[in-house]
């Protein structure tokens, strides 16, 4: 009797099966959501509608949706409280052509956006999850960070906005590169004593958070990368690769207020990486020392007046207030215009 012949899986064929599972699985649970989301829309524009019709009455508004929840949450749940219905009629008056609605948000997206009162930084927000597929937790991160004001810092509305409209390519460093940096989810204490390697190691477990916070486009590297130089041995923190801005993006943590020591290390590292490691047809490297405090005037002065490649860029490890961030805005603006 034969044996039964052993035949082995191409990996090939398995991925593709996997993979069409899993992308089917994907655009369901996106169908659905995309569905509850066309629900509250015409729920908000059906509320909407019928409040037209007492709108000489001031307390008519109130009236009906309580009344209306009352009705359909004994059927249908919490789901459909007044506060719900309230945020469908809100939802309905920010996004009036249903047309508009991105595929791509659900509904607990679209309940952060809708919390935005200005027009351009909701749109940078709806643009930027849909443009990085960000989940709601991230976008609520994002929001709750300001990363619409800190690019504001150092950008202009027009060129934010451009950016994340993919009217453009980011061109400078300033246009994606933040500062501050908002470092919150390491779980670091501001008053804590730590050195620069435990930093590292903090944002090295969790780089998933990281590349969030840096931007658009970066991918992960190395991390100490050695550089010899005849006998002399030097370790770069952190290396990057940006595609958006084609250059490599070294990062040098430090854990005091920077000195001009730290920023020829880190022009030289710059240097080294732009004569060994930078393809003919790629960008300067650009070089970032992410630091705990730093002197504006120190950087200027050590750097020659045309630098676009060396930056520094305060982090912080808590989540900056609303007035935090006026404040950072309204001192930049004096600063621009003086």
């Amino acid at each position: 009797m034969n044996e039964p012949a052993i035949f082995k899986l191409d990996e090939q064929f398995v991925s593709d099966i996997r993979n069409i599972i899993i992308t089917a699985r994907t655009t369901a649970i996106r169908s659905v959501d995309f569905e509850r989301v066309k629900m509250y829309w015409k729920l908000g524009e059906r509320i909407f509608i019928e409040e037209q019709k007492g709108q000489d009455r001031a307390e008519y508004g109130a009236y009906l949706l309580q009344n209306v929840a009352l009705e359909i949450e004994k059927e249908f749940g919490s789901g459909f409280s007044v506060r719900q219905l309230e945020r469908a009629r809100r939802f309905y008056r920010t996004y009036p052509i249903a047309t508009a609605l991105r595929t791509q948000l659900n509904w607990y997206q679209y309940r952060l956006l809708i919390q935005i009162s200005d027009n351009d930084k909701r749109e940078y927000y709806e643009l930027e999850t849909a443009n990085n597929n960000w989940t709601g937790r991230e976008l609520e991160r994002q929001i709750n960070s300001g990363l619409y004001e800190r690019l504001l810092l150092s950008n202009d509305k027009k060129s934010v906005l451009e950016v994340a409209r993919k009217e453009r390519q980011p061109e400078s460093p300033t246009e994606i590169i933040k500062d501050p940096m908002v470092l919150e989810f390491l779980g670091l204490k501001p008053d804590a004593a730590y050195y620069e390697k435990d930093l590292e190691r903090a944002l090295i477990t969790n780089l998933q958070a990281f590349l969030l916070e840096l931007g658009n486009g970066f991918s992960f590297v190395a991390r100490q990368k050695r550089i010899l130089l005849e006998d002399d041995e030097f370790f770069a923190d952190l290396v990057f690769y940006n595609r958006l801005l084609r250059c490599f993006v070294i990062i040098e943590l430090k854990t005091h207020k920077i000195t001009h020591e730290d920023i020829g290390q880190l022009q030289m590292y710059v240097n080294y990486y732009d004569r060994n490691e930078k393809a003919p047809d790629e960008n300067p490297t650009i070089g970032i020392l992410l630091c705990a405090d730093k002197n504006d005037l120190l950087v200027k002065y050590t750097l020659p007046e045309n630098n676009n490649t060396i930056l520094a860029s305060k982090y912080q490890l808590y989540l900056p207030t609303e007035k935090q961030l006026a404040e950072q805005l309204r001192i930049e603006l004096q600063e621009f215009d003086q």
